[in-house]
């Protein structure tokens, strides 16, 4: 049987560990589970295993042959592949020329040669039990059908060791089995694949075993069988130390923002709750549980089918993103890079994005306020910059989210959607953001938090609704349970 060994990997960034003396065995022929939260050190760890990172120390070997690599090139060149979850098929070629790019069979004289290029396409899905046509181009295939041939590409490089990186974290549940079909079939060919996800709940489903990585050490391997969501989530957790929030927060009776059986299928269906004056309220569940999507609905970035929304007790009829940003909402999305900042503009010009009327004068933009207004954000927030003028693109990721953030409080909102706002950001820039949220909720404003990071939930809000297949099955109150407790209550009857 194949097995890939580490031995005392360890990798030294500026100021962090982030592998501390690493050692573990992976078998071929089984689904090697690696989770751990966010900062754990299991992502670093894939990246110096395929060359994308070098190690400060130590070593991995397969069937005791040492390697090091210094670039994923020769990571695929030693039979070992990664597939990420961000795509990287090429959508304008087809299956079979994503799957062989570079490598494409040729004639004398240079001239590709279709023919064979087909038949070795068409061998290689078949022998791993994908019926999708060679010559298909990818923009016709759906996700799914993208992250299968992912796969098959990584296993044209006839491979030793398969890296799955979240390769189900864009897929719908039906989807999902598709692909566990394939990754299934996989380990009877005796290869040795080392499994990431977030969505714990599927590792009972597809792992043979589980290693747990938290503070960049291994803290300890059990299979699959052997082991409960409880017991899961206390490896990856430990001994978490919730911080108080405020105890001075008062949340009034009267209802800003009620939501009555809105459904979006396949996303969620029949979801209804009431949010209060001053209240955080958390969502919590896992990946692909209809959290972001609830979000992006009801703040009008995406059409619901059946439901209402109220705000302050009036029914809103025209729901879209100008109109409940004029009613006082606001969305801080997960992808702040793309879809909360521009990056080529300013600090100054990204802080007064969604409240540029408030600046005008008619058609010109008051430079005195828009210079204020800027400044006030800066201060409050603690935001570090160099100058106002700076593109936002310069700062790190902390005071990106920041940015944000202060870009809607500069419209003076009533109600903060907040989807992972912790997302990339490190320990002392997690306290400020929700320091931040704690700070708003003392002047009335009304928060929603989505997190996949269930300790923060506890932290930051004062009630939780639990999402599980796009259903809100129960609330429940931080004080009155602990990180384990919750986390399985969003695992319960998966």
């Amino acid at each position: 049987m194949n097995k890939l060994q580490i031995h005392e990997l360890t990798k030294i960034y500026p100021g962090v560990v982030a592998l501390d003396r690493v050692s573990a065995t992976f078998e071929g022929g089984k689904v090697n589970a690696l989770i751990g939260k966010n900062g754990s050190g299991k992502s670093t760890l894939l990246k110096i295993i395929n060359g994308s990172q070098p190690a400060t120390s130590g070593s991995f070997n397969i069937n005791g042959e040492e390697l090091r690599f210094e670039t994923p090139k020769e990571a695929l060149d030693n039979k070992i592949a990664t597939v990420h979850q961000e795509m990287s098929l090429i959508s304008g070629l087809t299956v079979a020329e994503n799957i062989w790019i570079r490598r494409i069979p040729r004639k004398k004289g240079g001239f590709i040669d279709w023919k064979k290029t087909y038949d070795i396409t068409r061998a290689l899905l078949e022998d791993i039990g994908i019926d999708i046509a060679p010559n298909t181009p990818v923009s016709e295939l759906s996700v799914w059908q993208m992250q299968m041939i992912e796969i098959a590409k990584a296993f044209s490089y006839n491979l030793e060791v398969l890296l799955l990186d979240e390769p189900t974290s864009a897929l719908a549940e039906h989807e999902t089995e598709l692909l566990f079909n394939l990754v299934r079939r996989l380990k009877e060919k005796g290869i040795i694949i080392i499994y990431i996800t977030h969505r714990l709940q599927e590792l009972w489903k597809i792992a043979d075993n589980c290693t747990v990585m938290r503070d960049g050490k291994i803290v300890g391997k059990a299979n699959m069988d052997s082991i409960d969501n409880k017991q899961l989530v206390g490896m990856m957790f430990g001994n978490v130390e919730i911080q108080k929030r405020p105890q001075d927060i008062e949340i009034k009776d009267n209802p800003v923002l009620e939501v009555r059986g809105l459904t979006r299928e396949p996303h969620f269906k029949n979801v209804s709750f009431c949010l209060k004056e001053g209240e955080i309220l958390g969502i919590a569940g896992m990946l692909g549980s209809g959290r972001t999507e609830l979000l992006r609905s009801i703040f009008g970035a995406d059409k619901y089918e059946g439901g209402e929304i109220l705000i302050h007790g009036e029914r809103i009829n025209k729901v879209s993103v100008v109109n409940m940003k004029k009613l006082g909402l606001a969305l801080v999305p997960e992808d702040r890079q793309h879809q909360g900042l521009v990056q080529n503009m300013s600090i100054k010009d990204n802080l007064n994005a969604a409240s540029i009327k408030r600046i005008c004068k008619g058609a010109f933009v008051i430079r005195k306020a828009e210079i204020d207004a800027a400044k006030k954000q800066v201060n409050e927030l603690d935001i570090k910059i160099d100058s106002i003028h700076s593109l936002v693109s310069s700062l790190s990721g902390g005071n990106q989210q920041k940015v944000v953030v202060g870009k809607w409080l500069n419209n003076t909102p009533n109600i903060m959607l907040f989807d992972e706002p912790s997302r990339g950001i490190d320990v002392n820039a997690k306290q400020q953001i929700f320091k931040i949220i704690w700070k708003e909720a003392e002047c009335g404003i009304s928060s929603i938090v989505v997190s996949s990071e269930i300790e923060e939930l506890m932290e930051v809000c004062t009630r939780i609704l639990i999402i599980k297949g796009g259903e809100i099955i129960t609330e429940v109150l931080p004080d009155d349970l602990t990180v384990i407790d919750l986390y399985s209550l969003c695992m319960e009857g998966i």
